[in-house]
């Protein structure tokens, strides 16, 4: 989780990147299968989180348990980049939750399946992932989703509106990469603002905050930012004969 932090953020700082693709690595060696993510190990869960390894490779119960993916989501939900989950195979548990904070997600028409599996081991996710899917699928599904854990196909996930599109698997690359072309042909500012402005609805003041630092940032870029920066240095008043009142 460490390391998926540290590549996220990665992107975030990098200004050549715009669009994140996120998935899984696959088929598994051990069966064959493909996953997007199974969620938390539940052989590593602790009392107070989970317990990662120490240089022995083993779970280091010295050390507290941590909740880091949590840290994941708020990353993926407030990087100013679009982040897209390419889910080829299983997104359960932890792992569904990590593709509905995405901005968008593209499936495997063949492989993907997505079940929520929190509370068979007596886990939730009362934050983003459950908040945003009911957003995106409606309250009553949403609900089916958690309470029933039932296991559904890419298809199904789409019509529902949590896949924004299920592709042939043979096709599910090129077409991420494709969507990651698009979204990097259009204006930074634009994209960016409008994840913010999409984000701001539900973020409350946190989302205000981030929206609005974003506006600053556009007015520093101004010749009437710039003009009231000199004046100041330079001890006059400032000169904005040429800013017009917009309306």
């Amino acid at each position: 989780v460490d390391e998926l932090y540290q590549a996220l953020d990665h992107a975030r700082q990098s200004s050549d990147v715009g669009c994140v693709l996120l998935t899984g690595n696959g088929p598994s060696q051990k069966h064959g299968k493909w996953a997007f993510s199974s969620g938390g190990d539940q052989r590593i869960r602790g009392q107070d989180g989970y317990q990662y390894e120490n240089d022995e490779g083993e779970a280091d119960e010295t050390q507290p348990g941590r909740l880091h993916i949590l840290e994941v989501q708020r990353l993926i939900r407030f990087m100013p980049k679009v982040v897209v989950a390419v889910v080829p195979g299983w997104a359960v548990g932890g792992g569904h939750s990590l593709h509905v904070v995405c901005d968008l997600t593209l499936a495997s028409a063949e492989h993907a399946r997505f079940k929520q599996t929190d509370p068979d081991v007596a886990s939730f996710d009362g934050g983003f992932g459950s908040a945003l899917l009911a957003q995106q699928v409606g309250q009553k599904k949403a609900r089916e989703v958690f309470f029933l854990g039932k296991t559904y196909s890419a298809e199904e996930a789409a019509e529902m509106g949590m896949v924004n599109e299920s592709v042939p698997h043979d096709v599910l690359e090129e077409t991420a990469l494709d969507w990651g072309e698009t979204i990097n042909g259009k204006s930074p500012t634009a994209i960016r603002m409008l994840k913010y402005a999409f984000n701001m609805a539900d973020d409350g003041l946190v989302g205000q905050q981030v929206f609005a630092g974003e506006a600053t940032r556009l007015a520093y870029m101004t010749d009437e930012a710039q003009e009231g920066r000199d004046a100041f240095l330079e001890g006059r008043d400032p000169d904005w004969s040429d800013v017009p009142w917009h309306y």
